[in-house]
C-alpha cells in the first residue's frame, strides 16, 4: 500500500469521478485506474462499484475512506513537524475564527505576528462555533480564536485572553436611544434581530434576556455581523453583541447602550487540541498571542 495510492483513492472519493481526478491530480487517468485497482487487489475488496461514467464507494469503501482520511492527515502533521523542526520560522499555520473576530482582533493579532515572524504562513478559516471546535478536534485547523471559551470539553484545552461585556444595538429612532445605560429588561417589549439558532451568540443572546426575565421576540435573523447591524440601523429591531464587534465605530443610525442589569460577559481566548502536541511554529504563535494580550492588559 503505497501513499500515492491512497491520495488517488481519496480524490476520487471526493469526486466520484475518475477522469475529474485525474485532471485535478494532473495524472493519467488509467494511472489512478491502475493504481486504484492494485489497491483493491491488495484489500481484497471493492472500494468502488460503477455507475456508468461515475463511480461510488461501496459500504466498506465508506470506511475505508474514513480511516484513510484520519490516517493521512497524521502522515501530514508528521511532515509538517519534521518541516517545522528544520525551520520553525517558515511554518504554516492553520487557525479558525468566528465572524464576531475577524473585523479588528483577527487582523491586529496576525499583523503583529508577521512583524516578527515574516516569513511564517497562515491558513485562515472562518467558521460557526461549533464548526471551529471539531475542526480543531480533527486537525483540519490547528488552533481557533473562539468566544466564549468552552471549559468542559476533554479534547479541546482553552486560554482566555480578555473578557468583555455585551452591550444593546438600538436604532437612533428607539425610544430609549439616549440612555446612558440599560437594565435588558427595558428592551422586553422590543423585536429582536439575531444570527439564527445554533451560532453562539444567539444563544448567549436568549440566555441573557431569560436571565432577565423574558424570551425575547425575534423579529429577524442575519448570518453576519454586517446584515444584523444593517437590520437594527433600518429600525427593524435591537440586538445584543460583544464589545469588540464594535472597535472603533458603530454603524449609521444606531446607538450603543451598555447593559447594566445582568451583567452580560463573554470570555474571548484560543482554543488547542488536548491530544496531540503544536507543531513548533504553532508554539512560537500561541505563545505570542498569549503574550500580546497579556501585555495589552498591563497598558490598559
Amino acid at each position: 500500500m503505497e501513499l500515492r495510492q491512497l491520495r488517488y483513492f481519496m480524490e476520487v472519493a471526493k469526486r466520484e469521478h475518475v477522469s475529474e481526478a485525474a485532471e485535478y491530480l494532473h495524472v493519467a487517468q488509467s494511472a489512478i485506474s491502475r493504481q486504484i485497482a492494485n489497491l483493491e487487489a491488495e484489500l481484497g475488496v471493492d472500494l468502488f462499484e460503477r455507475e456508468g461514467r461515475n463511480v461510488k464507494l461501496t459500504p466498506i469503501g465508506k470506511l475505508f475512506l474514513s480511516h484513510t482520511v484520519t490516517a493521512m492527515k497524521a502522515i501530514d502533521y508528521a511532515k509538517q513537524q519534521i518541516d517545522e523542526y528544520l525551520d520553525p520560522e517558515r511554518g504554516t499555520i492553520k487557525i479558525g475564527f468566528p465572524t464576531s473576530l475577524a473585523s479588528h482582533l483577527l487582523p491586529t493579532v496576525i499583523s503583529a505576528f508577521k512583524d516578527k515572524h515574516p516569513n511564517v504562513a497562515f491558513h485562515l478559516r472562518q467558521g460557526s462555533y461549533k464548526f471551529l471546535i471539531d475542526a480543531v478536534k480533527s486537525r483540519d485547523i490547528d488552533l481557533a480564536f473562539l468566544g466564549p471559551v468552552p471549559v468542559n470539553d476533554h479534547d479541546i484545552e482553552g486560554h482566555i485572553l480578555f473578557t468583555e461585556s455585551i452591550s444593546a444595538l438600538l436604532p437612533t429612532s428607539h425610544p430609549l436611544a439616549e440612555r446612558k445605560s440599560l437594565r435588558l429588561s427595558d428592551l422586553k417589549n422590543d423585536s429582536f434581530v439575531l444570527f439564527p439558532e445554533g451560532f453562539i451568540l444567539h444563544q448567549i443572546a436568549v440566555d441573557a434576556c431569560k436571565q432577565a426575565g423574558f424570551t425575547p421576540n425575534i423579529s429577524s435573523e442575519g448570518e453576519d455581523l454586517d446584515a444584523i447591524k444593517g437590520l437594527v440601523s433600518a429600525g427593524m429591531g435591537v440586538t445584543l453583541l460583544p464589545e469588540s464587534t464594535f472597535y472603533e465605530t458603530t454603524p449609521r443610525f444606531t446607538v450603543k447602550i451598555p447593559i447594566n442589569i445582568p451583567d452580560v460577559k463573554r470570555t474571548v481566548g484560543l482554543i488547542i487540541p488536548k491530544n496531540r502536541d503544536l507543531a513548533p511554529s504553532e508554539k512560537v504563535f500561541y505563545q505570542f498571542v498569549k503574550e500580546f494580550f497579556s501585555m495589552l492588559e498591563q497598558y490598559q
